[in-house]
């Protein structure tokens, strides 16, 4: 078994997936759009491992209102391969005008990572 993929809802479809794109060399599909339910989305694929669905819907806060309350996705983790690039990676998302939510480090169980926000408040372990 493997992690398929992960979905987020968002308010700005086309600013997640250009920002995505921008710092995590993914790919990205065709937008894929509904009618009927006003649904868009696109999947971006890293060359290796799960991919991230981007949803929206003009309805999305209202649809969300009205779901069970329930627990939910706290982040995710991309990997980058080094310490150096979590250092740099980290360093391009600030320079850019993003949020770092905790500084690259190495953590009590020795993962060496950074956490950042997206431009919608997900929060992203970058690791090594």
């Amino acid at each position: 078994m493997k992690l398929e993929h992960i979905a987020i809802w968002t308010s700005d479809l086309e600013k997640m997936r250009a920002f995505y794109l921008q710092f995590f060399e993914l790919e990205s599909s065709e937008k894929y759009y509904n009618p009927k339910k006003e649904f868009s989305s696109y999947f971006l694929s890293f060359k290796k491992g799960a991919r991230i669905e981007l949803m929206h819907r003009p309805d999305i806060s209202e649809f969300l209102e009205n779901r069970d309350t329930q627990l939910g996705l706290a982040h995710f983790a991309i990997s980058v391969g080094s310490k150096q690039k979590v250092d740099a990676l980290t360093e391009s998302i600030r320079k850019n005008g993003y949020t770092i939510i905790g500084e690259p480090r190495t953590t009590g169980d020795g993962y060496y990572e950074s956490v950042i926000a997206d431009p919608e408040g997900n929060w992203i372990e970058i690791t090594e």
